[in-house]
Order: structure tokens, then C-alpha cells, then sequence
């Protein structure tokens, strides 16, 4: 019988930064495992070529070790179930993995399928139904306008993730440092996602400079974005800083709540907070970000 083992206990709201790493290489997760990032990817797909994957596979089980000592969740991107994704997932799921990540994801019907997969080999080896997690990486045109179908597949779909230098090549688009060219995917992905209930992680970004990075992350979690993927373990602290309410947020919050509860208390429906007047969905909003704090110090007290 399968054991009773926990699922994973970090919200997905809570995994600020997804951490893709090369699956074979033991100096990227030496550096992926000391970056801090909530969510270290093990990429057997595109960042590891064909004839390193045997090796890579057998590398996973020191690294999922590694990673879970610093406190980090261990997702594999696995490849395509009708290429090497079987192969991939019968060497990793008995070390039990958090997230399976499934490359260009598109059919509903392949999500049910992994789903299937992962079952069977969570009864084989002991583990608790419905603990390791799908995350569908859209990376196509056609993935991220059928997210929603993908995320009803199955409820071991709790989050998906944008993809950049593939859906760019997909849509024929140009890419530039400002991903004005993934602007209205990465808006649509956003919509859809919240819609299904699920968390939408954003694009990695893939250029060089820390400074833009930062830049995007800010500009993602305007539009509501509270997780991102990464490529670079050097970035990761800065685009954490740039994802987590800071100071200033955490005290306009804390205010707003404080200043609206008096007021319904008084009998009003609203309250004037630095010039906004608040009412119901601001305060809610308000309280969300107080909660969200609160797992965050959590999480990060008990790495």
C-alpha cells in the first residue's frame, strides 16, 4: 500500500523563483542548489543532449538530496512521453520528485496520460497518490491559449509555466531584452491561468544582465505574476527580492486593513488610504498580501 507521505507544503504562490538547471552537469547543481531558489529544475529535455541523459538520470537522486538540505523543491522537466519522457520518468519518480515538468505541452489527453504514469509508479514505489505534481510548460502558441484545458486534465496541475525562446520561434516573433514580443502571451497566460485556479509561473528570462531580470520580474508581478523561472542561479536572490512584498507594501497593507476594519466598524462602506479610496476588493487584496508575507517568513525561517 502506498505510504501517507505529506505533498509538498509550499503554496505555489509561495515558489518565487523556478530554477532551471543543465540535468548532467555537477557544477550547475552545485550552483543551483546554493542559489536560494524555491524550485530547482532538473532539465532532462533541451538542456541536457541525448547522449548525457543515462548520466543525468543517475545523477538525480544526490541532487534531489542536495536540494531538499537547502530547503528547495526538486522538479524534473522530463521529455516528451512518445520520445524519452517514460524513460526519464521511471529513473526519477522512485527518488520522488515534487513537480514533473512536461515540455510543450499542448493535449489535454498527454497530461491525462502522465497523470496515469505517475499513479502507477507512485503505487509501485510506495509513494502517496497524488503527491508529485505536473507543471505543463507552454512553450507553444497553441499551449498557452489551451491552458485551461490542460490544467482540467487532472488536479496534479497546480501550476504552469510560460516559456520564452520556443514560443517566440513559434510565433515568429523577434526577441529583445524588453519581451514586448511575449507581452500579449504573457498577459493572456496570466488571465487564463488565474481562471483555472492554477498559478502561472512567468517566462525565464534568458539574457545576461541582472538588471533586467529585475526589471521584468517587477513588470511581471504588476500584472500579477507572483512566481517566476530563472536560467541563471546568479539572479535568483535579486528576482526574489523583486517578487516578495517589501517593507513598504507590507506597511501600506497592514495600514489599509487597519483603516478599513474601523471604518465598517463605524458603519462606512469605504475609507480614504493615501489618497485611494478603499473599499471590499482593495481590503481583500490588502489581507492577501499579509497572508502571503506571513508564508513567506515562514518558508524562509524554517530553510
Amino acid at each position: 500500500m502506498p505510504s501517507m507521505e505529506a505533498p509538498p507544503v509550499m503554496a505555489p504562490s509561495h515558489r518565487l523563483v523556478w530554477l532551471f538547471g543543465a540535468g548532467a552537469s555537477q557544477a550547475t547543481h552545485d550552483a543551483m542548489v546554493a542559489s536560494g531558489a524555491q524550485v530547482l529544475i532538473q532539465d532532462l529535455e533541451d538542456f541536457t543532449p541525448p547522449a548525457l541523459r543515462p548520466q543525468a538520470r543517475a545523477m538525480a537522486p544526490a541532487l534531489f538530496r542536495a536540494a531538499r538540505a537547502a530547503g528547495s523543491l526538486v522538479c524534473v522537466r522530463i521529455n516528451a512521453l512518445d520520445q524519452e519522457g517514460l524513460i526519464d520518468l521511471q529513473a526519477v519518480l522512485p527518488h520522488r520528485p515534487d513537480v514533473i515538468a512536461y515540455p510543450k505541452a499542448e493535449r489535454a489527453i498527454d497530461m491525462a496520460a502522465l497523470a496515469e504514469h505517475i499513479t502507477r509508479l507512485e503505487q509501485q514505489h510506495g509513494i502517496a497518490l497524488g503527491r508529485t505534481e505536473i507543471l505543463p510548460v507552454c512553450e507553444t502558441a497553441l499551449g498557452v491559449v489551451d491552458v485551461r484545458t490542460l490544467a482540467a486534465a487532472t488536479p496534479r496541475v497546480r501550476a504552469a509555466l510560460l516559456g520564452t525562446e520556443d514560443l517566440a520561434t513559434d510565433l515568429q516573433a523577434e526577441r529583445g531584452p524588453d519581451g514586448v514580443e511575449l507581452d500579449h502571451a504573457r498577459r493572456r497566460f496570466l488571465l487564463d491561468c488565474r481562471a483555472a485556479r492554477i498559478e502561472p509561473v512567468d517566462a525565464p528570462y534568458t539574457f545576461s544582465d541582472v538588471e533586467g531580470a529585475v526589471a521584468e520580474a517587477r513588470y511581471s508581478r504588476r500584472l500579477g505574476y507572483q512566481t517566476k523561472s530563472l536560467v541563471n542561479p546568479a539572479m535568483v536572490e535579486a528576482v526574489q527580492a523583486a517578487l516578495a512584498p517589501s517593507t513598504a507594501d507590507v506597511d501600506l497593507a497592514r495600514e489599509t486593513v487597519q483603516l478599513f476594519e474601523a471604518a465598517r466598524t463605524r458603519g462606512e462602506d469605504r475609507v480614504l488610504v493615501r489618497g485611494l479610496w478603499v473599499e471590499v476588493p482593495t481590503y481583500l487584496n490588502a489581507r492577501r498580501l499579509l497572508e502571503r508575507t506571513r508564508g513567506l517568513q515562514s518558508q524562509e525561517n524554517s530553510r
